[in-house]
């Protein structure tokens, strides 16, 4: 038997163990966005440190100003590859409860018509994504003597709420997170079945601005018609950002956006065509981004304006005749190719307070930019990845566009000028997020065995 066969067949005899080990990492309540649950971010990190350091790593919590990092390291020397993986322990709020059909922290396998689940908040996005790369460790580890490749990992506890500590931190410790290459495993697959890499993520511009007419509320009775309703001009401007066809109007909006090569458009239809039901599955039928361009395309390859919220005015039960003082919302643009984000927010800025009446003035708030990220994925690590899991799930891997962004991908490429591999083995229908998040067993164990695979392959 070869050492990989040996450590897949490892996998598979403690896959029982692996889970609840799983369940022992899940059963922490790592809530990052409420500083309430701070004492159970750090009993996350110190269970991973201590979990790492059971395989052999040197692993070590390094606390910040928001929740701590957990660095890890095992066999770094010269003569073999030295790969980074990126994955965070920390979870979104549980909330509304009362939509949970079982105590979120509370894990449990669940019999459902798709199989065995593991029903969990963090099941999913992202504790049982990152354990299926420690479980991998774990069985080289324990198999062979040693990883066959050289490992540090990387765990953050701020993922979901912003990741404020996070440039800070890989600043200072820029020297031991540098490698060879990144693995992040935070990303999914293209269903139950077919595994993918992502190749490339979207950009992002988010703003909230508000838009201030009359120095109060005014009876819209006595000043109704001569007064300026900033709820108005709010609606006016978001709609003029969209054309009759779909396109942005801002100028200059398109520059950097590139077509999709042939080759890999022919690939994105064929997928197109198994997902058919993509937008029927959330209760739409038509697509309504920019004409001539499929839903992938659209979605993986096109950028986009989006209006996230808007307020203003009286909204409560009944009814209260007022013209607002002020008008808000929240807009966000997803960026592809080359795409500049600052240009990009300048020129939304710049459209706002073209287009304002005298008696009206704005404000803006806004979010981190950040540019999209394409992969190179004629670098033969990528074609090596992809034959790995072709060969553990007996189906073609597929390069795939993510319609999200990932920020620490984009910090790995500036701080660390390192290129990342993206491997997950979430679902559509994880919920992450949401209540009932879930995590199919079948994307843990053969998620294990996937890692598995790739470590070998890329030694």
């Amino acid at each position: 038997m070869s050492q990989l066969n040996a450590v897949l067949k490892d996998l598979d005899d403690n896959i029982d163990d692996a889970v609840e080990r799983l369940f022992g990492l899940l059963r922490i309540q790592s809530i990052s966005t409420d500083s309430a649950y701070a004492d159970s971010c750090k009993s996350a990190a110190d269970w991973l440190v201590d979990d790492l350091n059971s395989i052999g790593f040197d692993a070590n919590r390094h606390d910040t100003p928001g929740q701590p990092m957990v660095l890890g390291k095992q066999n770094i020397n010269d003569q073999k590859p030295h790969l980074l993986f990126y994955g965070h322990y920390d979870v979104q709020p549980v909330d509304p409860l009362d939509l949970w059909d079982a105590p979120p922290f509370e894990p449990a396998l669940q019999d459902t018509a798709a199989g065995k689940v593991i029903r969990a908040r963090g099941a999913a996005d992202d504790k049982g994504q990152l354990m299926t790369f420690i479980e991998a460790c774990r069985a080289w580890k324990k198999v062979t003597g040693e990883l066959p490749v050289g490992v540090t990992v990387f765990f953050e506890g701020e993922e979901e709420s912003g990741s404020p500590s996070l440039i800070p931190f890989m600043q200072e410790y820029q020297s031991q997170l540098t490698a060879d290459m990144a693995l992040v495993c935070d990303t999914g697959m293209w269903n139950a079945t077919t595994p993918a890499i992502s190749t490339m993520l979207r950009g992002m511009v988010g703003e909230q601005f508000t838009i201030t007419g009359p120095s109060l509320d005014l009876h819209s009775g006595m000043y109704g018609g001569p007064a300026m309703n900033p709820i108005r001009v709010l609606n006016k401007l978001l709609a003029g950002m969209h054309d009759d066809t779909g396109r942005i109007t801002l100028p200059g909006f398109y520059d950097g956006v590139h077509e999709v090569p042939a080759e890999q458009k022919q690939q994105w239809n064929t997928l197109a065509e198994d997902n058919k039901d993509f937008l029927k599955n959330v209760g739409l039928s038509d697509a309504a981004g920019e004409e001539g361009y499929s839903v992938l395309e659209q979605i993986w390859s096109r950028p986009t304006f989006d209006v996230n919220g808007i307020w203003g005015g009286y909204t409560g039960e009944g009814f209260k005749t007022v013209l607002p003082s002020q008008a808000s919302a929240k807009i966000s643009f997803r960026l592809v190719g080359d795409q500049d984000p600052d240009k990009i927010q300048a020129a939304f800025h710049h459209y706002i307070e073209s287009n304002l009446p005298a008696d009206c003035s704005v404000e803006f708030h806004s979010k981190d930019a950040s540019a999209a990220i394409n992969m190179p994925i004629d670098a033969a690590a990528f074609s090596k990845a992809q034959k790995a899991l072709t060969e553990e799930w007996n189906t073609d891997a597929v390069y795939a566009g993510c319609g999200g962004s990932i920020p620490v991908v984009g910090h790995i490429k500036s701080i660390l000028n390192m290129d990342s591999l993206l491997v997950g083995f979430g679902l559509d229908d994880d919920a992450i997020h949401s209540p009932n998040e879930k995590y199919n067993l079948s994307s843990f164990h053969k998620g294990m065995r996937s890692w598995a695979r790739i470590l070998d392959a890329l030694s």
